[in-house]
C-alpha cells in the first residue's frame, strides 16, 4: 500500500482550515490515506523565530485579505475571528483524545472545531466550547472535557509537536509526500501533481 500523506497543521491557521477541507479527497483520488496531526505554532515559533502573520507589519493586511480570497476560490466559508489568532491547546487533545480510539471519528471532529473557528468566530481556546463542539459530533461532552485533561493527552500533544518538528515542520499547513516536504495551501496542486506522478 503507498504510504499516507502526513499532514500537520494547527487550529489557528486560516491556511490549515483551507487544506483541511480538500487534503483528503486529493489523497483518496490517488489511494492515499492521510495521518492528521494537530501541532501548537507558537512552539515551532519559538524554535524558527517566527511570528503569526496577523501581528507582522505591512504582512497582516495583505494576509488577512489573501485568506478571504483564497477562501472564496476555494469555495470555503470564512470569516477571520474577532480573537485571532487563539491558542489552540485545547482544540488538539481533545482531536488526540478521540484520534486514540477512532480516526475517522477524529477527523471529522478537526474539520468541525475548524469550522466552528473560521466558520463562526467560537473560541477554540476554552476548553468548554471545543467540548461543546465535540457534543454535536455525537461525542459525550464531559468525557471529552475530561480527556482533553488527561496527562496522557498532554504528554501526545508534545510528543507530536517534537516529532514534526524532528521532521522539518515549521508551518501550518505542512505535508509530506513520500518523504517530500510541502509548505501551505498553495501547495495543494503540486501536491496532487507529485501523487500522480511520483514527483519532478
Amino acid at each position: 500500500m503507498p504510504a499516507p500523506i502526513e499532514f500537520y497543521f494547527d487550529f489557528s491557521s486560516p491556511y490549515g482550515y483551507l487544506a483541511s477541507t480538500r487534503i483528503d479527497a486529493i489523497a483518496a483520488k490517488h489511494s492515499r490515506s492521510v495521518n492528521w496531526h494537530p501541532i501548537l505554532l507558537g512552539v515551532v515559533f519559538r524554535a524558527t523565530g517566527a511570528a503569526p502573520l496577523a501581528g507582522v507589519p505591512l504582512k497582516g493586511p495583505y494576509s488577512a485579505r489573501d485568506m478571504a480570497r483564497t477562501a472564496r476560490l476555494m469555495g470555503v466559508p470564512f470569516k477571520l475571528p474577532a480573537k485571532f489568532p487563539i491558542a489552540t491547546q485545547a482544540a488538539a487533545r481533545l482531536m488526540l483524545w478521540v484520534q486514540a480510539t477512532d480516526p475517522h471519528a477524529a477527523r471529522a471532529l478537526a474539520g468541525a472545531l475548524y469550522r466552528g473557528y473560521f466558520g463562526e468566530g467560537r473560541d477554540l481556546s476554552d476548553a468548554g466550547v471545543c467540548a461543546d463542539i465535540a457534543a454535536q459530533c455525537g461525542h459525550e461532552r464531559e468525557q471529552a472535557l475530561a480527556g482533553l485533561g488527561e496527562a496522557a493527552v498532554k504528554d501526545r500533544l508534545r510528543a507530536e509537536v517534537d516529532a514534526a518538528m524532528a521532521r522539518g515542520v515549521f508551518g501550518s499547513p505542512y505535508f509530506i509526500v513520500d518523504g517530500e516536504p510541502f509548505w501551505g495551501a498553495d501547495r495543494l496542486e503540486q501536491v496532487e501533481r507529485w501523487l500522480a506522478t511520483g514527483g519532478w
